[in-house]
Parts: C-alpha cells; sequence; structure tokens
C-alpha cells in the first residue's frame, strides 16, 4: 500500500467500519472519535511520561501548592500538557473499564 494520504485514509476508514460492529451509525462518531484523540495524546506523552510519573511521585512527598506541582509536571513533560495517570489505554482492562477509563482520563 502506497502512504499517500488518500490511500492512507481510505485505509484508516476500512478499518474503523470493521471497528464499528455493534454502535449505530449515528453513535459511532461519540465512541470512536473520543478514543482516537485518546490514543494520540497518548503517543505524544509516550516518551515524557516516565519522566512525569517521577516526578509526580516525588512531588506528592513535598506538599506544595498545586500551581507549583504543575509547574514542575509541565517542566517534565517538556509540553504544554502531562498526563499523571498510571493506566494507558492498553491496560485499561476487561473489568472495572469504566473506572479505569475514569482514571486514565
Amino acid at each position: 500500500m502506497s502512504d499517500t494520504p488518500n490511500n492512507l485514509a481510505n485505509y484508516i476508514w476500512s478499518l474503523a467500519d470493521l471497528l464499528r460492529g455493534d454502535f449505530k451509525q449515528s453513535q459511532y462518531g461519540r465512541v470512536i472519535l473520543p478514543f482516537t484523540l485518546l490514543r494520540r495524546l497518548e503517543c505524544v506523552l509516550e516518551t515524557s511520561k516516565p519522566a512525569v510519573l517521577a516526578e509526580a511521585e516525588k512531588l506528592a512527598k513535598m506538599n506544595l501548592p498545586e500551581e507549583a506541582q504543575e509547574k514542575m509536571l509541565l517542566r517534565a513533560s517538556g509540553l504544554s500538557f502531562f498526563n499523571t495517570s498510571k493506566m494507558d489505554l492498553s491496560k485499561l482492562g476487561e473489568s472495572g473499564i469504566a473506572a479505569n477509563l475514569e482514571s486514565y482520563v
């Protein structure tokens, strides 16, 4: 498969059609698009996540104001956002998914 934008878009939509499963077409965007966004954010944060988690663990012991903690975590991530959840989409599991997803988000 050539990586032209049209071929890539067609390939992605064909995969999306396979994933649609039991969802009605009107529900599709409310389910697939948010998870696509979460996955994209997860990929962006992947390289900085270990540093952010280590920094969050240190900061939890320091009892600093929330604003100071946020600034230090932003510095650790090197981005304008971060996630301190140890969870990722591959660890949501088959049971307790709702609680795991809430913890992740």
